[in-house]
């Protein structure tokens, strides 16, 4: 008789579960939030629209397109107060991820749960407030580096006195992985990051050196797990082991539940496909593993995403299949039960080891160079994460890396889950900008002026100064302060910043076969009489540049000439550009759901300025009858997360600029 697995007598407690989530209106994204909690929710990811997290309100000329399409707008704290209506704060676990306004949100969250009664010392959640990051990857920032540290220091050195349950700062080393950060860059860059960020706080003096070993324990990370689950397991490890090292050795941690890597996940979005879209429910399942398996380097917090992310924005119901899935592995399996499944294993030790050695040299690297930020404006960071990405496309297009559905196993049955009237995903609707406009006026007539007034020059004179930003920002909220107008006072204080773009000459020669696309770049710029030029564009505030970086990339590597200056152009500045650099093609990349709108305005401006012979091309989640709308608006081309092999798309350029220029000739 054999004797059954006798478990450990204490099972431990699950991660908290979360959906990333908002949309639309504040009221509509209180309602999702309800409702999912009521489904076993156990704590809130709010999503905030574009125009919310830089800083501008839903009226904004740059914020047209945008508003309610990624995320909730939040223009005020009557919008705050209807997101959470119904929802005591006090007893609520809340994870926002917002970082250039994140002292802003934080002060309309706070200036919230005050009126609700709630005490600030039983708040918890975090702000992401991690804005190295956003310089290179997903491009939310605004300020220049220094006073963007500033602002990060002010809320942890805030929080810590006034809400000790707060995470301040969310070391976020996901969108690294979404920008084509190998293992060894998610944990180097990360980790260097938060040294940047505690050596900041430390030298400010704004915490007690005695008391700068709690400050150490309220960092929090937030990080991404791909398909290759070993080795993520392993990273998580690592990430667990080398935190330690460096809050003992660099900071003098002693007390070791303050040396704790205590993170939260999102798994992988990079990897899911628009192709055969169901697969995406097993990757993240065995992306969510990497995660929760290994006892010793287990998240605290799982948000997972949809299996229709690729497609465009989740309905509840998709939304609800992940959670479940989270719910599932927490209740219905034994995995709680047991002590770390992976220690003594030697295969694991050796990986996590390698992972050490090569993370730790890395980070000597940056450290020499004089740390993330110096990093991050000599562009090295930046373009590293280009040439990675780089290498990952060119290997999915060479079939070594296999993606099932995609360059393997592509024939398939129809999908059931993306049919029906609304394709398999929630699509905003148009009127909510107009509607968000309407209400941000409104709320600035009701107000007091002079209040107004009052706050934001006392908002201006502390960041002039150089004092803690945060509790004149909470008095601003309460003044009844827009978000737009926060962020307007500190532009004009600390200036505006745009970061480099990590594509600098040709990355790559063997990204396929490029030779017959050169040729035909070679033939046509013959016929064109000078070199074919290429104008990647990013119009709107969609600062998600892994594609457009690639496309130029790409471009560049086959022959044309390439004009690609970042993020956050207006549709005015991108036909500006058109004009003064005399292109012969204008690419257009957008993820944000905005392309209707702006790609129209780009191309009313093109006929308005006589540049009616000059083809436009768009990628981005663009569900098909918005392609074929834009095709009616005279759009040539679109091409969506399906199109992955670059070089075609590149001789597919090439191929409208020579029937353009024959139809001219």
């Amino acid at each position: 008789m054999t004797t059954p697995d006798k478990p450990k007598a204490e099972r431990d407690r699950p991660w908290i579960f979360r959906t990333y989530a908002g949309h639309s209106t504040a009221s509509e994204s209180n309602r999702l939030y309800r409702t999912n909690l009521a489904k076993g929710q156990t704590g809130l990811s709010v999503a905030f629209d574009l125009p919310t997290q830089t800083g501008y309100d839903p009226d904004d000329l740059l914020a047209r397109g945008e508003v309610g399409k990624v995320g909730v707008p939040v223009a005020h704290l009557g919008d705050m107060r209807a997101l959470f209506h119904e929802i005591p704060l006090e007893r609520m676990n809340t994870s926002m991820t917002i970082n250039a306004t994140a002292p802003w949100l934080l002060a309309l969250y706070a200036a919230a749960a005050d009126e609700q009664g709630a005490d600030r010392k039983l708040l918890s959640g975090t702000t992401q407030n991690d804005i190295i990051k956003e310089y290179l990857s997903r491009g939310t920032y605004v300020f220049p580096p220094a006073p963007s540290l500033k602002l990060t220091t002010d809320v942890i050195a805030w929080t810590y006195s006034n809400m000790p349950k707060w995470n301040p700062m969310n070391v976020c080393s996901y969108h690294l992985q979404e920008a084509g950060a190998t293992p060894v860059q998610e944990l180097s860059y990360a980790l260097a990051t938060a040294i940047a960020i505690l050596d900041s706080l430390k030298a400010s003096g704004a915490i007690p050196e005695a008391d700068f070993p709690v400050a150490v324990g309220r960092i929090s990370f937030f990080v991404n797990a791909g398909m290759r689950f070993i080795t993520e397991m392993c990273k998580m490890r690592a990430f667990t082991e080398l935190w330690d090292e460096i809050c003992r050795e660099r900071y003098g941690v002693e007390d070791e539940k303050y040396r704790r890597f205590r993170y939260g996940v999102q798994v992988n979005s990079l990897g899911l496909t628009e192709p055969q879209p169901e697969n995406n429910v097993y990757r993240i399942l065995i992306e969510m593993l990497a995660v929760v398996l290994s006892k010793n380097a287990r998240a605290r917090a799982v948000q997972l995403p949809a299996w229709n992310e690729a497609l465009g924005l989740p309905r509840p119901f998709d939304q609800q299949w992940s959670l479940r899935m989270q719910q599932i592995v927490a209740y219905e399996t034994d995995l709680l039960d047991y002590a770390d499944i992976f220690d003594g294993s030697s295969e694991i030790t050796r990986k996590v080891e390698e992972l050490k050695i090569e993370a730790r040299e890395e980070l000597a690297r940056i450290d020499a160079m004089g740390g993330a930020v110096a990093a991050v404006e000599s562009s090295y960071m930046k373009r590293k994460l280009v040439e990675s990405n780089s290498a990952r496309l060119a290997a999915i297009e060479a079939g070594e890396q296999i993606v099932v559905g995609v360059n393997k196993w592509t024939e398939s049955e129809p999908s059931p889950l993306a049919g029906g009237e609304d394709g398999g995903i929630l699509t905003v609707s148009e009127h909510v900008e107009g509607e968000a406009v309407e209400k941000v006026k409104a709320w600035r007539e009701a107000r007091d002026q002079a209040a107004v007034d009052a706050a934001l020059a006392d908002l201006r004179q502390a960041a002039s100064e150089g004092r803690n930003i945060m509790e004149p920002s909470i008095a601003a909220a309460k003044a009844g302060v827009t978000t737009g107008e926060w962020g307007r006072t500190l532009r004009e204080v600390f200036g505006e910043y745009r970061a480099p773009t990590g594509v600098g000459q040709s990355v790559r020669d063997d990204a396929g076969d490029l030779s017959s696309v050169r040729e035909a770049v070679e033939a046509v710029s013959g016929t064109l009489g000078r070199r074919l030029k290429f104008l990647v564009g990013k119009p709107g505030l969609d600062g998600h540049s892994n594609g457009a970086e690639q496309i130029a990339v790409r471009a560049r590597d086959c022959g044309m000439e390439v004009v690609y200056e970042g993020i956050r152009l207006t549709p005015a500045q991108i036909v500006n550009a058109a004009l003064e650099e005399d292109v012969h093609v204008i690419g257009l990349s957008i993820l944000s759901g905005s392309h209707l709108a702006l790609v129209r305005d780009v191309m009313d401006r093109l006929r308005a300025s006589g540049l009616t012979d000059v083809p436009v091309v768009v990628g981005g989640i663009i569900p098909d009858e918005d392609a074929a709308s834009l095709k009616a608006i005279g759009v040539a081309a679109v091409y969506t997360p399906k199109d992955f092999q670059l070089t075609d798309i590149m001789a597919d350029v090439v191929r409208i600029v020579a029937a353009g220029a024959e139809k001219a000739a």
